[in-house]
């Protein structure tokens, strides 16, 4: 067995109050990166992200990685049409030179973030675990 995963955060673990939609949201801005994830009944996860179903929903704000500008763009844009709303169109944001990002709700209101930090070399796409 292989996984990756990213150098700070192990895991995010969210609560949706409304799976389906979840999904829907989730699996739109996924997709656009390319990224896989494995879905149940009662919760989906991919890479580090976990969100199973809760009464209540987690109300936080998560910022996702993003290649380019370009996919920040996709991200917003599939997000949109996949039934989350606007927070902050795609643009550049006054953290520091170079920072690109886009804003939406997720259906829990939860604030979904993709972010370009602008060119840079990487010293490893992620990290492999082998078992």
């Amino acid at each position: 067995m292989e996984f990756h995963r990213g150098r700070l955060v192990d895991h995010v673990h969210l609560r949706a109050t409304n799976l389906v939609a979840s999904q829907r949201f989730y699996s739109a801005e996924l997709t656009v990166r390319g990224i896989p994830f494995v879905s149940d009944d009662w919760h989906f996860n991919a890479d580090e992200l976990w969100i199973d179903a809760g009464a209540r929903s987690s109300s936080v704000h998560l910022a996702f990685q993003a290649k380019d500008r370009a996919t920040v763009d996709r991200f917003h844009a599939a997000d949109l049409a996949a039934g989350g709303k606007d927070n902050g169109a795609p643009g550049e944001r006054e953290y520091h030179p170079g920072y690109y990002a886009a804003y939406l709700l997720d259906p829990d209101a939860n604030n979904i973030e993709a972010v370009y930090h602008g060119p840079s070399a990487r010293s490893a796409e992620s990290i492999v675990f082998r078992a």
